[in-house]
């Protein structure tokens, strides 16, 4: 498998997952400016959406979106337990989680990335950020990770949105329980190696 990648993006998440369940693979870095991979294609014609992360699979076939990649990745390696069963009632709640961590998070952290938004537009959405954190710390006051007592894809995607915070003055010691996590997570080996692999 080949995962593209570019550094600081959402694509550490399916990096960590790869990680975690040792599954080989070629790490190859895409150009966000000139859409160019390392090797000197065109990434347009790997990825007509542009962006990162894609798995291609050994068979030429590429999947896209970072959510989706992970659940295809757990399934590969089930026993390993980072996603539940398929049809089952706990899965529907992992992919809630992913739903909301892309498009509450992820999508609600994206404005933040333009230097020219004025400071007004700023604040409404850290605060929007604010609200929807809430809702993070309360689930990982009562549960070490978000899913429950495992770590899952869910908390590799939220490690991988949370790294942004940073950038925009959004501590996360104003959540507690959220810091505590997410120093569990970044302790976790495959999260240490991904990030080495990421850049």
């Amino acid at each position: 498998m080949k995962l593209y990648f570019a550094p600081r993006t959402c694509s550490l998440s399916p990096a960590i997952i790869l990680h975690e369940l040792a599954l080989p693979h070629q790490m190859l870095r895409v150009d966000n400016a000139t859409k160019r991979t390392a090797d000197g294609r065109d990434f347009l014609a790997i990825n007509p959406k542009g962006y990162v992360a894609a798995l291609e699979l050994d068979n030429g076939t590429v999947l896209t979106e970072g959510p989706v990649i992970v659940q295809y990745l757990a399934d590969l390696s089930p026993a390993a337990g980072l996603a539940p069963p398929v049809g089952s009632w706990e899965r529907l709640r992992l992919q809630e989680w992913l739903n909301f961590i892309s498009s509450e998070l992820h999508a609600g952290v994206a404005p933040l990335f333009n230097h020219g938004l004025p400071d007004a537009v700023r604040a409404h959405f850290r605060a929007r950020i604010e609200l929807r954190m809430k809702v993070i710390e309360s689930t990982l006051q009562r549960q070490p990770y978000l899913a429950g007592g495992n770590f899952s894809v869910a908390d590799a995607f939220l490690y991988t949105v949370l790294a942004w915070f940073a950038w925009f003055d959004l501590p996360l010691a104003a959540w507690p329980a959220v810091a505590a996590w997410h120093a569990s997570v970044a302790a976790r080996p495959a999260v240490q190696a991904a990030q080495h692999a990421h850049g």
